[in-house]
């Protein structure tokens, strides 16, 4: 049985992110999750929510803990690009859009404040300054927009977990590519056995599974983590359309204070070398109870009911656009009790959980990953300025 000091089971955002962390400051890491799938609706095993091409970015956030995680992992983007030769951020801009200010507490007002205390250098946009900007947009008159132009835009998950890899292969990580069945501590050691029944032991095991880690099997106790199906749509545009619209930002809009809104990135080349737009903002909410649901959940696509709303949204916001040629995607988002990452400890000194993106993670990963590397290396998270303990919680 081959045996490690440290093992981080998921090679996702977190767990990539953790692996690279930890590698660099010691040795006797491994790394073990599944590569993506070549074909998702006939996959039985599990998936991971980075399977896709663009993330919104953005430093703002009316919660200060979730605004510092953001700072620090924007701040190592390009570091990690020029480390690992690959290139996943494009600095397009985030732009967020509301109902405009009146009396009392409204949306744009929380987001502006926010950037005021951050020290985010940022630009309010009426309805004439929306339009002359953002002509391909059409907002409903009355709105109001914050634009932080610089440290935004959108990264390409699948790169940046490419990239987070390859740099902790470099620093001497093994990366198993297995997919994990079950954990258990056995003495003062953690054996770790895969689907296909190969087993591996660790000193300490740091479960980074995403939605998955609510599998039983994973851990002391079932995590605490509600996690809801999520569906994006999809409009393939023209490269013509692309030049014609020139800078195009990664974009917030809530129409008014009641609705959830919606989220949109910029026209993006994918795997099958056509460029799209992708939309998310689900109107309700799905949760899904077990793992066996999760992995039905992705191989579904999605719910039709959801990509119907999500047209509709479009036909308003870019009436002009050709939405004939959409497609939807299934996704996941995992919510813990506290809002934040779960990055702590189980009942085991031995086995620590690094999950619960709480639909925020994407853009902060590399240093939610750093305080999970943290929480295996020095046996807790050294508080770094949130104020906050990061603390998962169990089910009875």
């Amino acid at each position: 049985m081959q045996s490690y000091r440290y093992i981080i089971v998921g090679a996702g955002m977190m767990g990539t992110a953790a692996a690279r962390h930890l590698s660099g400051w010691t040795d006797g890491v491994a790394l073990i999750g599944p590569d993506e799938p070549l074909d998702h609706s006939a996959h039985e095993g599990v998936f991971a929510s980075h399977y896709d091409e663009a993330r919104i970015t953005r430093t703002i956030d009316a919660d200060p803990i979730w605004a510092r995680l953001a700072h620090r992992s924007i701040a190592r983007y390009r570091q990690i690009e020029f480390d690992s030769g690959i290139d996943f951020y494009v600095e397009t801009g985030c732009l967020i859009v509301g109902p405009r200010r009146g009396e009392g507490n409204s949306y744009i007002s929380e987001v502006f404040a926010a950037s005021e205390r951050l020290g985010v250098d940022v630009a309010l946009l009426d309805d004439v300054d929306l339009a002359r900007n953002f002509p391909f947009f059409a907002f409903p008159s009355r709105s109001e927009a914050v634009w932080e132009a610089r440290n935004a835009g959108h990264i390409n998950p699948r790169r940046l977990v490419r990239a987070q890899t390859l740099l902790a292969e470099r620093q001497g990580c093994a990366l198993i590519r297995r997919t994990v069945g079950g954990i258990r501590e056995e003495g003062d050691r953690v054996i770790v056995t895969t689907e296909s029944g190969e087993q591996f032991m660790g000193d300490h095991v740091l479960v980074a599974a995403g939605g998955f880690s609510i599998n039983e099997a994973l851990l002391p106790r079932r995590l605490d983590l509600k996690v809801f199906a999520r569906t994006v749509a999809f409009y393939e545009v023209d490269e013509t359309a692309v030049q014609d619209w020139g800078s195009f930002p990664s974009l917030i809009w809530k129409w008014s204070e009641e609705d959830e809104g919606i989220y949109l990135l910029p026209p993006v080349r994918y795997p099958d070398g056509k460029i799209y737009l992708k939309i998310g903002g689900d109107p309700s909410y799905l949760l899904l109870e077990r793992e066996s649901d999760i992995r039905a959940w992705f191989r579904s696509g999605g719910r039709t009911s959801t990509h119907r709303h999500l047209i509709g949204v479009m036909e308003r916001l870019m009436p002009a656009l050709d939405l004939s040629r959409t497609s939807m995607a299934a996704c996941v988002t995992s919510f813990t009790p506290t809002g934040y990452p779960a990055i702590s400890w189980s009942k085991s000194k031995r086995i620590g959980v690094l999950a619960g993106g709480c639909g925020a993670a994407a853009k902060s990963s590399d240093e939610i990953g750093r305080l999970g590397a943290e929480l295996l290396f020095d046996g807790a998270i050294n508080e770094d300025g949130y104020g906050v303990g990061f603390e998962a919680g169990f089910r009875r």
